[in-house]
């Protein structure tokens, strides 16, 4: 359990700061296609796990995807998201910002885009220079 949101993801060993943590993975969809999958994920009280790579194509880990889409939002991060160009395909992979010690939990900034006040999603980082907001 994490004191930020659900389960959230927690180090097992010391990571060195710029070192790999975990790629983000799952189903590669179009994006028109993630906006339908979220409405389908919230009517049947499904959390949404999904991650946009660019402007055309989002990850869906909702249902098939790697640990890293329990890794929560900080205002204050010790971790980063990068996409990667692998053979050809985009990654995204989550590097260390900082040291990481063993037992800390990993979070990254998801910089959500600014929307009107009532679409706003309150954050819990309990970060000491917290947006308040995560949109």
């Amino acid at each position: 359990r994490s004191a930020i949101h659900g389960r959230g993801l927690f180090c097992k060993r010391n990571i060195d700061a710029g070192e790999m943590v975990i790629e983000y993975s799952g189903m590669v969809i179009r994006s028109v296609l993630s906006d339908q999958r979220e409405k389908r994920y919230d009517s049947k009280g499904i959390g949404c796990y999904m991650f946009r790579i660019d402007d055309l194509e989002v990850v869906d880990a909702t249902m098939h995807g790697s640990a890293a889409r329990f890794i929560n939002h900080s205002c204050e991060p010790n971790c980063y998201s990068r996409v990667i160009h692998v053979e050809g395909h985009k990654r995204i992979v989550i590097f260390a910002l900082r040291r990481i010690r063993r037992g800390e939990e990993l979070t990254y900034d998801y910089k959500f885009p600014i929307e009107e006040p009532a679409a706003k999603l309150p954050c819990n980082c309990g970060a000491k220079r917290c947006r308040r907001f995560l949109n």
